[in-house]
C-alpha cells in the first residue's frame, strides 16, 4: 500500500510538470522564492536517493545537484539545468529506489542519529517521503496555476 501511494504521489508531481517548456519548468513561483517545478523534481530525486539508497541501504552515491557551494543546488541551479535530463534522472532514480527496497521488510531498521531511537524503519521512510511529496505537490499546484492556470492532479 505504501509503495502504491508513493508511486501515485510521483505521478501527481509529474502531472504538474507535464506539457510545459523547459523555461516554464524553470519559472519561479514568486519573488524572492527560487521555487520552481524543475527544482521540485530535482529535489525529490535527491530526497528519494538519500533516504532509500544512501541512508537506508548505505550506498555511497555522488550528489546529483548539491555542491559544497550550493547546498540547495537542486533548487538554486536550475537556470542552466537540462529539464529533459532531470526528468530522466527522476525516472531512473525512482526506479532504482523501488528496486533497491522491493524485497525488504517495512520494519527493517537503519541507523539515524537524529531519530529519537537512533533508528528509522523502512516504513517510516515511506511515510516521510509521502509527507514530503504531499508538501511539494501542494507547492507544485500553486506554481503550475501561476504559469498557465492549470489546476488539479
Amino acid at each position: 500500500m505504501l509503495d502504491n501511494w508513493l508511486k501515485l504521489r510521483r505521478v501527481f508531481l509529474l502531472r504538474k510538470c507535464a506539457g510545459l517548456t523547459a523555461e516554464q519548468l524553470k519559472t519561479a513561483s514568486v519573488e524572492p522564492s527560487n521555487l520552481t517545478l524543475l527544482g521540485l523534481l530535482r529535489h525529490m530525486t535527491e530526497v528519494e536517493r538519500w533516504w532509500f539508497r544512501e541512508k537506508f541501504l548505505h550506498e555511497n552515491l555522488p550528489e546529483l545537484h548539491i555542491t559544497e557551494e550550493y547546498e540547495d543546488g537542486d533548487f538554486d541551479l536550475v537556470a542552466d539545468a537540462d529539464a529533459e535530463a532531470d526528468y530522466a534522472a527522476f525516472l531512473a532514480e525512482t526506479a532504482a529506489c523501488d528496486a533497491a527496497v522491493a524485497d525488504i521488510d517495512l520494519d527493517e531498521l537503519a541507523d539515524d542519529p537524529r531519530a529519537p531511537t537512533g533508528k528509522v524503519s523502512l516504513r517510516w521512510i515511506y511515510i516521510h517521503l509521502l509527507e514530503e511529496y504531499a508538501q511539494h505537490t501542494g507547492h507544485a499546484d500553486l506554481i503550475r496555476e501561476r504559469i498557465d492556470g492549470a489546476t488539479g492532479a
